[in-house]
C-alpha cells in the first residue's frame, strides 16, 4: 500500500513537468517582425554559447549577456548579414569557445583534442601504476613461510587442561 501511495504521488508531482514545453529566454521584444529572419535568428542563437552560463545556447539563457548577443544576432540579420558573417563577428568578438561547434584549427585543436589526450595519459598512468605494483610483489622468505604456514595451520587441543590434569 505504502509502494502505491509513493508511485501516485511521484507521478502526480513528475508527471506534468515531462509535458512543460522548454522555455525559451526570447523576450517579446527581441522578436522580429519577418518570421524568415527570426528564424534564423534562432537558429544562430541556438548554435552559439552563452558566456556566462558556459553550457547553455544564447537562445535559452536569461543572462543579461545572452540577451545583448540576441540583440546583436537580430541587428546584423536585418542590416543583411549572411549566418557565416554573424558567427564570424561574434568568434572575432568572443572567441572560438562562443560557438557549440567551434572550427578545428590551431587554436582549437585543444578544445577538439584535448578530452582525448588526457584520456590517453590517464590510461597510461593507470597501465604503469598497475604494472609497477605488481612488479614490488616479493616472495616470502623461508622463515616468513614457515611463520605463515604456522599461523595458518589448524590448531589441535591438547588432550589437558589447564592445570594438566586429563580432560574429562
Amino acid at each position: 500500500m505504502l509502494r502505491l501511495i509513493f508511485f501516485v504521488i511521484f507521478t502526480l508531482v513528475f508527471t506534468p513537468i515531462a509535458f512543460i514545453p522548454v522555455a525559451f529566454a526570447v523576450e517579446p521584444d527581441e522578436v522580429l517582425a519577418d518570421p524568415v529572419l527570426e528564424s534564423r535568428a534562432r537558429e544562430i542563437s541556438r548554435n552559439v554559447r552563452c558566456v556566462v552560463c558556459q553550457n547553455e545556447s544564447i537562445d535559452s539563457s536569461n543572462a543579461d549577456i545572452a540577451r545583448e548577443l540576441r540583440l546583436i544576432v537580430r541587428e546584423r540579420l536585418v542590416a543583411g548579414d549572411s549566418d557565416a558573417e554573424i558567427e564570424s563577428f561574434l568568434v572575432a568578438r568572443y572567441g572560438d569557445y562562443v560557438l557549440f561547434r567551434p572550427p578545428l584549427n590551431v587554436r582549437t585543436l585543444v578544445l577538439w583534442f584535448g578530452p582525448f589526450v588526457v584520456l590517453i595519459l590517464g590510461a597510461m598512468m593507470l597501465f604503469f601504476s598497475l604494472r609497477a605494483h605488481h612488479k614490488k610483489t616479493v616472495p616470502l622468505t623461508a622463515r616468513e613461510q614457515s611463520e605463515l604456514d604456522r599461523l595458518l595451520s589448524p590448531k589441535t587441543e591438547p588432550d589437558t587442561k589447564q592445570n594438566g590434569e586429563p580432560r574429562e
